[in-house]
């Protein structure tokens, strides 16, 4: 059976508007999973119906996933044009090395402003946004090397003050356990940042090779985040998440969007070194704590 999701959008002076996610309960046996297909992670006999069971569900587990967003004709579109930008760029570089293209580059910009997106975040995080980044994360098959995301917690070292962030994933292409889906532990953003050291395994695509260790991680609550392409899953930049390597013959490619509160303001150089380019996506911002970059594009009437 299926239950929908209404959320009210909460945009400073815009009337008031619902948006409409389809969610399915995962049954499984097992860990529970966060499934495509219309599915959005949810706990045995909670239901969810309102803007405010979506925010507190995030407060309180760390993500939301499962959310319709893009349809399977826009989501095909873009995926052709990151075909392209593949083809033009090579694998090496389309596997982590895009980083801020959304401000050269139109179908990013499309994808990362889209009303139907920030409809979304704005219900998880609240009325008032600015987008910082986006990083396309593109897993490939595994030939030689097994490319992974170690556990960690997306704030650590983006030299932010306090750490409050927010990350939606898009899936380009269908994420699921056999090409190396994300993996969240629900609750674990509530307690601080974890220490984080090096990791000692080969191919870990984070920046600067962070991980938790495992005697931080409880991996027996880890909840597999399956995306159909044209999904999103959102989490909390201080949730413990981490994705394996891909053994299936698919790619599995996500662009991720990252979003703060215009009070979080950064006070250190980021883990490569640079600042944020902020854009003001929704709402005000009274703080101005960042350099605005000049608009690549015009900004959807979100």
């Amino acid at each position: 059976m299926t239950c929908n999701i209404v959320a009210a959008c909460l945009t400073k002076n815009k009337p008031t508007a619902t948006i409409s996610f389809s969610v399915r309960p995962h049954r499984g046996r097992g860990n529970r999973r966060c499934r495509g297909g219309n599915a959005m992670y949810r706990s045995e006999g909670y239901g969810m119906t309102t803007t405010q069971d979506i925010t507190s569900r995030y407060r309180r587990d760390g993500f939301v996933c499962g959310i319709d967003i893009f349809s399977a004709t826009e989501i095909e579109d873009y995926r052709h044009q990151f075909d392209e930008l593949e083809r033009r760029e090579g694998r090496e570089k389309c596997q982590i090395g895009l980083k801020m293209w959304h401000l050269k580059n139109r179908f990013i910009w499309d994808m990362a402003t889209d009303h139907r997106l920030l409809d979304a975040v704005e219900a998880a995080m609240g009325p008032d946004i600015l987008l910082i980044s986006t990083h396309f994360f593109c897993k490939y098959p595994v030939h030689e090397v097994e490319h992974f995301v170690a556990w960690h917690q997306d704030v650590t070292y983006w030299g932010l003050d306090p750490q409050e962030a927010h990350t939606a994933w898009i899936a380009v292409d269908d994420s699921d356990m056999e090409n190396g889906c994300m993996q969240f532990i629900p609750g674990s953003h509530v307690d601080g940042i974890a220490p984080h050291g090096e990791s000692e395994e080969g191919g870990n695509l984070l920046s600067i090779n962070q991980e938790i260790p495992d005697e931080y991680v409880d991996k027996t609550n880890a909840v597999p985040v399956e995306l159909k392409a044209g999904q999103i899953s959102l989490h909390d930049g201080r949730l413990f998440h981490a994705s394996y390597p891909n053994t299936s013959d698919r790619r599995r490619c996500g662009l991720v969007c990252r979003f703060v509160a215009p009070h979080v303001s950064q006070v250190e150089l980021n883990s490569v070194g640079e600042r944020w380019p902020a854009v003001l996506m929704r709402g005000v911002d009274e703080y101005g704590h960042y350099e605005r970059p000049e608009l690549p594009f015009e900004l959807q009437a979100n």
